[in-house]
Parts: structure tokens; C-alpha cells; sequence
């Protein structure tokens, strides 16, 4: 099955019981037993809810290396018949596609709950290009527990190998990064991990599995901030793990449920209905991006673009045999420019129109932000703080013409 037809239809069969062509929305904490023990796969909304069971198995079906059940089986992953096996969610969940996926109620309740694997004494490397929360999560709230942290360039081989040594049980890694757009080779940082005894996560957030398959470079599990593209809409928090490893998902899907850090029904079903358009949007995104970043290039006030699909940029290359899931290469609809001054950044982001002034990304309207003093001013002060001339911009699905007119108008002199 193709990845926009899996979108559509993985765990999402027409309801049984009423025919309704949407999977419902089961509002409710807790569910009837026939007698003692006897339950129809479900018992209680923080362990498992049928909405977030239908979400999830949609979402490992999408980050699946290949995707060939057929619509049916993947339905009866999602909602198996009541039997003495129900109570092992996490061998049933994307069974059908070889992944398991698990939702949380954001990015960083993923993130999180990954953490928790880890035990006292071990280290996560992360890169030195990192969003600004797990930052935060690692240096002032996971060291606290005995958990240390060290930041490397995971670009280049030597600093990964130091950075891991014999202690480290993650590496987690971004790429594109935020916000930097720096592309790390998957495939040598899982050679490098796994080396080391370590599993490697990536976080899948900028390029989505439309676009980039971690999996198949040798992750061991991928990472997303759904609240960006995978929903697109900006309007819901959550987010996802998803692994093929088996002793890997029942722990976290432990975790899951111990921490409890899940998504209610609701959101679970907006990010369903997000997921269905999330190929013709990324392929929107990536197009507009990539307009605007040529652009930008030429433009006297920028002083450099970073942006993965420029064949300037040092990642090119690595880019585009990464970014081809879909299969043509596509580099996402995120943008990094450099101003030349902290004055000049923070103009711009006052002077556009049609790019809003707002954290998050991956909506379908365009916004822009000052890293430094918005979403990564937790590293200020830090070795990985970053640049004061810094802007980001998340590329929404408006025509290319009238975002460049906006970003025009909001250069002028």
C-alpha cells in the first residue's frame, strides 16, 4: 500500500457497528466488562482508547520500510476481537506493517518517556544544532536523576564516536536540525551507536515519514513532534515514538502507561484527519520552501540561507538520498536565514504580514520567529547558544508569489 493511500486508510475501516465512514471519537475514561476480566480490548483511556489504537497503527503503517497489507488486515491490528491476548496492545499495534507506534500528549512527553529508559549513570548525546526544549529536558530536569548529557556536531564521525565512549545508552539526532537545517547521515550515526551499545532515535519532526524513513538508514526509533506537520493544522499537542523493535515498544509501551503522558481522544482524532492530506502538504511545503530559499539566496539583506535543498549547502548531497521516501527528493518547508544583524532579524519578524510572529511550525500558515529570544532561548548562555541574527521560517501552503511579496516588502529598507 502507498504511503497517501495508507494515510487514509491504516486502522481507519468504515465502524462496524454504524457504517460511519470516519473512525468516532470514543469520548469516554473507561469501558464496560461483561464479567471479571473479561473486556473487549479495552478497560481504561490511559492504557488504550480504540481513537489513539486507530491513530496509532496509522502511524506506524506510514513509517514502515514497505507497506503491502491490505487495508483489512491493517484494521484488524487496530481493532482485534476480544481473547486472551488483549491485554498485549503493543503486539498487536502495527503488527500488520512490522512498526508499533505510540502517541503521547506532545513532543516532549515523548521525548521524555524515551529518557526513561535510560537508568542512572548513562549518557544521551545530542546534537549541538537542538531544539531548544530537549535542551532543557537533558540538561536541567534528566541530569537531576543521574541521567548526564553531552552535545556533539553529529556531522562528523570523530566527534560521535568521542561523544558516546562506553557510557552512552541514546543518541538522539534531528535532520534536518533545528534550526540550523544541518542533514546528519542516519546510517553513520546508527553504525556509531550501536558501536557503542546505544540506540539511536531520530527526530523525524522537520522531514516526516512522507518525506525521510529513518527506520530504513538503521534507527532504532523516530521521534515526532506531531503537533507540527503530522497534524498541519495547528491545532493540537502531541507526540509519537515509533520503533521496530519489539523489546523496545513494550518498554515504552510500559512507560506509556505507567508515566501515562497520552493524548486524549480527541486530538488523537485530529491528527488522524491531519495525517490524510500530510503527503499533498508536505509536497506543497517543500515546493514553496524551496521558492522562497532560492530567493532569499539572492536577496543584498540576507547574509546566508540555510535550507537542505539548496545545492549550495554543505548537506546536499546527504539530502538527497535521504529525503526521497516519496520518491523524488523533496527537502521540507522549513527555512534559516542569517541577517545581517540581531537589529535587522528582529525587523523582520516585526514587518511581516502574511508570515505570522509565532512559535511551532509545520501548519499550513507561514510563520516566523527569532530562535534566539523564542524557541531556543533555553540555550542562551550555553556552548550551543544560538546566533542573535538568526530567523526561522516555517513555510506554510499559501502561494510561493504572495509569501515572497511579504518577505519583499518586510526587507525593504
Amino acid at each position: 500500500m502507498r504511503f497517501e493511500t495508507a494515510a487514509i486508510h491504516a486502522g481507519q475501516d468504515p465502524d462496524p457497528a454504524t457504517g460511519a465512514a470516519v473512525v468516532p471519537i470514543y469520548q469516554t475514561s473507561t469501558y464496560v466488562q461483561s464479567a471479571v476480566g473479561e473486556h473487549k480490548g479495552f478497560e481504561y483511556s490511559r492504557t488504550d482508547n480504540p481513537t489513539r489504537r486507530a491513530l496509532e497503527t496509522c502511524l506506524a503503517a506510514l513509517e514502515a520500510a514497505s507497506i503491502t497489507s491490505g487495508p483489512r488486515e491493517i484494521h484488524q491490528a487496530a481493532h482485534p476481537q476480544p481473547s486472551s491476548e488483549v491485554d498485549a496492545p503493543a503486539q498487536l499495534l502495527g503488527a500488520a506493517v512490522g512498526a508499533q507506534a505510540l502517541a503521547f500528549a506532545s513532543g516532549m512527553a515523548a521525548t521524555t518517556t524515551l529518557a526513561m529508559t535510560l537508568t542512572s549513570g548513562q549518557k544521551v548525546v545530542v546534537s549541538d544544532d537542538v531544539y531548544g526544549g530537549t535542551y532543557r529536558l537533558f540538561s536541567k530536569v534528566m541530569s537531576g536523576l543521574g541521567i548526564e548529557w553531552e552535545s556533539a556536531d553529529l556531522t562528523d564521525p570523530t566527534s560521535v564516536a568521542k561523544a558516546l565512549g562506553d557510557q552512552a545508552g541514546l543518541l538522539i539526532a534531528e535532520t534536518p536540525t533545528n534550526p540550523l537545517l544541518k542533514v546528519v547521515d542516519i546510517s553513520m550515526l546508527a553504525d556509531a551507536a550501536h558501536s557503542a551499545g546505544a540506540i539511536l532515535c531520530v527526530d523525524n519532526t522537520f522531514a516526516t515519514p512522507y518525506l525521510q524513513r529513518p527506520i530504513e538508514f538503521g534507527a532504532d526509533v523516530v521521534l515526532y513532534s506531531a503537533t507540527k506537520y503530522l497534524g498541519g493544522h495547528s491545532d493540537l499537542l502531541m507526540g509519537a515514538l515509533v520503533t521496530e523493535d519489539t523489546e523496545l515498544a513494550e518498554r515504552l509501551r510500559f512507560l506509556q502507561n505507567s508515566v501515562g503522558a497520552v493524548p486524549g481522544p480527541f486530538d488523537s482524532w485530529l491528527l488522524l484527519r491531519g495525517l490524510k492530506t500530510l503527503a499533498l502538504r508536505m509536497r506543497a511545503h517543500s515546493e514553496g520552501a524551496a521558492r522562497i530559499a532560492e530567493w532569499l539566496e539572492q536577496h543584498p539583506a540576507i547574509e546566508k540561507v540555510h535550507y537542505p535543498g539548496l545545492s549550495s549547502g554543505a548537506g546536499f548531497q546527504l539530502a538527497t538520498r535521504q529525503m526521497s521516501s516519496s520518491g523524488a527528493p523533496l527537502y521540507g518547508g522549513m527555512v534559516t536565514i542569517e541577517a545581517k544583524s540581531e537589529e535587522a532579524a528582529l525587523e523582520l519578524c516585526r514587518r511581516t504580514e502574511l508570515f505570522f510572529l509565532a512559535e511551532s511550525l509545520g501548519g499550513v500558515e507561514s510563520l516566523i520567529e527569532h530562535p534566539g529570544r523564542m524557541t531556543h532561548a533555553s540555550l542562551e548562555g550555553s556552548g550551543i547558544e544560538v546566533s542573535p541574527a538568526l530567523v526561522r521560517l516555517s513555510v506554510g501552503i499559501e502561494h510561493p508569489d504572495d509569501l515572497i511579496a511579504d518577505l519583499e516588502r518586510a526587507l525593504a529598507p
